[in-house]
């Protein structure tokens, strides 16, 4: 099939770039959307190939993690969710750590600032959150039959959030849009474990390391495992415990009034002879 290019109903400065420069399938431009996730979901279970891009001005309803609301005005960021048809489900538990690495490295080639990423989805300049990576599969019995790719990116200081960052003024959505996007699909076709060069690369970047939390265990963050799990060190304990779920909280924030369940497991787990990423004791 062609590739092809739906345009906003208004004008702007920024011109989308043809889905073919971008190497997708489809780069659907929208005015106004409740999300763009919902808008992907819609057109993925009609079959739409993998590919799909949808892009929107802005989002009445964007949403974060845990149904957390993702704050999307107008002309202030890049709002979009990719839809791509992996055929291994199981680099699923790895993607969000994956794509942020990419976004991140992505990013400093339109900032001198250095981009650091949050476990397990959520990107960083040091005046505060940058951008938030959401990620949704869809099954068809045990077979994953597509994910969509969330994707938010502060272009400007959301006027209604404090700490929050923001790139680089004169940055448009269509430079941030030929950096980000082939990384993002490169990324959603990885491996199952993270790699040892993958693993390094999040230990430099990792806003967390060595720092104290309370949620969704209270602990010193040591890193992640090869598996995308988070490793606390917890009062007491002689090894990190390795969390699969849940959101971060610094001892010096504010915590979630109702934050999901820990999907924790003790110790060490079996990983591949090669993945690297091995848990050192607390």
């Amino acid at each position: 099939m062609t590739p092809t290019v739906s345009a906003s109903v208004h004008d702007e400065a920024d011109a989308m770039p043809a889905a073919h420069e971008l190497g997708l399938h489809t780069l659907l431009h929208l005015a106004t959307v409740t999300s763009t996730m919902d808008e992907a979901h819609g057109r993925a279970s009609t079959g739409v190939p993998a590919g799909l891009l949808v892009v929107a001005d802005r989002q009445t309803a964007g949403r974060g993690r845990s149904g957390n609301r993702w704050t999307s005005e107008g002309a202030r960021g890049l709002w979009m969710t990719l839809l791509e048809r992996p055929g291994d489900a199981s680099m699923l538990r790895v993607l969000s750590l994956r794509v942020g690495l990419a976004i991140a490295r992505a990013l400093e080639t339109l900032t001198t600032e250095r981009v650091l990423v949050k476990w397990p989805n959520d990107l960083y300049m040091s005046s505060g959150k940058l951008g938030g990576i959401l990620i949704e599969a869809r099954w068809r019995e045990s077979v994953v039959d597509w994910v969509a790719i969330g994707i938010g990116i502060n272009l400007r200081v959301p006027a209604s959030l404090a700490g929050a960052a923001a790139l680089p003024a004169g940055v448009t959505r269509a430079a941030l849009l030929r950096c980000v996007v082939p990384a993002v699909r490169a990324a959603a076709h990885g491996a199952a474990w993270l790699g040892v060069d993958e693993l390094q690369e999040w230990h430099a970047r990792d806003l967390a390391i060595g720092r104290r939390i309370i949620a969704p265990v209270a602990g010193t963050v040591q890193g992640v495992a090869s598996d995308g799990a988070l490793l606390v060190c917890e009062d007491g304990q002689a090894l990190p415990t390795a969390l699969h779920a849940g959101s971060m909280v610094f001892a010096n924030e504010p915590s979630d009034p109702n934050p999901p369940p820990p999907t924790r497991v003790a110790g060490t787990e079996e990983q591949p002879a090669d993945a690297g990423g091995a848990e050192a004791p607390c």
